[in-house]
């Protein structure tokens, strides 16, 4: 039986859904956070109301434009484009695959171009119509720069993505270029130390400014950076092996007319977390340890296995890369079937399980280049 491929999981902390270009556009529920922000640069004495939204509104428009950039340059490679997450210093695009470095580089470049083109379109249309004002006017809103200051925030939103740091656009930049003349692991891994160098740097200069938003920038290219480097250090330590390799053979498994009492008692009889549950020799759908106690709670012992259980699993070949594997097993408890041609399971492969794979392997490298030295 073919089963259909779920939808790759959600950036965790994202509600709601707004379509554009085919694309779900979600907002992160720290989102509230950028809207307080341009509250208190974008509010003053002298300006409007209208104006304070629609400069708002404007700057937030330019944000999603940019990330549309990247959407539709990789959509030109064929590159689809999972959902794009609002966060509170600026947006995140997910693609379904990792570009080739040579399609990284345009499709990096293509966000932060479209702000430098709505800056350009901007100054140009000032200078036509009544000319540039000085920049120092720019430090109190007023209804009369609101479009100067729209020119000048895309204009930041340019300049700060190209730092050449991790995960900002920059970093995405120096790890293509990287990438020509060297693995991308290890380009990743110097873009990532980039990004977490600069992360530092920022975060004491708003230390010592007393700058809260300096700070919270610090801390997102941080943890941005920090993840992309354990992401690539991943893809270093299963690069060259298949899914069979890291999957667990001695598993364990449930009948759809059993009872979650009989799951259960096989959760705590085994270290497994995760039963694919069969009819017949037919996988129709997958109970997890979080299912499990949330039916025992809501719907007691007796319940059957069936009504509690996922049909949405994903499934993978025991003959896939496991580095294209990972961004299936990317989130704290993931779990996937592996299933062969003829859609018999033979293995599960979980978050955990591969953590130690990574782990051992990354023990078995370092043993390895102490004897050669």
């Amino acid at each position: 039986m073919n089963q259909a491929q779920p939808e790759p999981a959600r950036i965790p902390g994202s509600v709601g859904t707004l379509p554009i270009f085919g694309v779900p556009v979600r907002f992160h529920f720290t989102f509230v956070l950028l809207l307080i922000f341009l509250l208190s640069i974008g509010v003053g004495e002298r300006q409007s109301g209208g104006s304070t939204v629609l400069y708002i509104v404007a700057l937030f428009a330019s944000v999603l434009l940019h990330e549309l950039g990247h959407t539709l340059a990789a959509r030109r490679y064929g590159i689809r484009t999972i959902e794009i997450v609002m966060f509170p210093i600026g947006g995140v695009s997910r693609p379904e695959r990792q570009p080739k470095p040579s399609q990284e580089l345009w499709i990096s470049l293509a966000g932060p171009m479209v702000n430098l083109l709505i800056a350009t379109a901007l100054m140009a249309w000032m200078t036509t119509q009544q000319g540039w004002v000085a920049l120092e006017t720019l430090r109190e809103p007023t209804d009369a720069n609101l479009a100067e200051r729209i020119a000048f925030g895309n204009l930041a939103l340019f300049l700060f993505n190209l730092l050449p740091a991790y995960p900002m656009d920059g970093g995405r930049i120096l790890r293509s270029v990287l990438a020509l003349s060297r693995p991308i692991e290890e380009a990743t891994r110097i873009a990532a130390g980039a990004g977490q160098g600069l992360a530092i740097l920022i975060g004491l200069a708003g230390l010592l400014w007393g700058n809260f938003i300096l700070m919270f920038v610090a801390l997102f290219v941080y943890l941005g950076a920090f993840q992309e480097g354990v992401a690539a250090k991943g893809r270093i330590f299963t690069s060259g092996y298949p899914v069979r390799a890291a999957m667990i053979t001695d598993f364990r498994t449930l009948t759809h007319g059993q009872t979650i009492r009989d799951a259960g008692n096989l959760l705590v009889s085994t270290s497994l977390h995760d039963f694919p549950v069969m009819h017949g020799d037919a996988v129709i759908g997958i109970l997890t340890r979080s299912a499990l106690v949330h039916a025992m709670l809501k719907q007691g012992p007796d319940a059957y296995v069936s009504g509690a259980m996922s049909r949405d699993f994903t499934r993978v070949s025991p003959d896939m890369p496991l580095t294209e594997a990972l961004p299936k097993l990317s989130t704290p408890g993931a779990c996937v079937l592996v299933m062969d041609a003829e859609d018999r399971l033979v293995g599960i492969l979980n978050s955990e399980h591969l953590s130690q794979f990574i782990l051992l392997r990354q023990v078995s490298a370092a043993q390895e280049k102490m004897h050669r030295e």
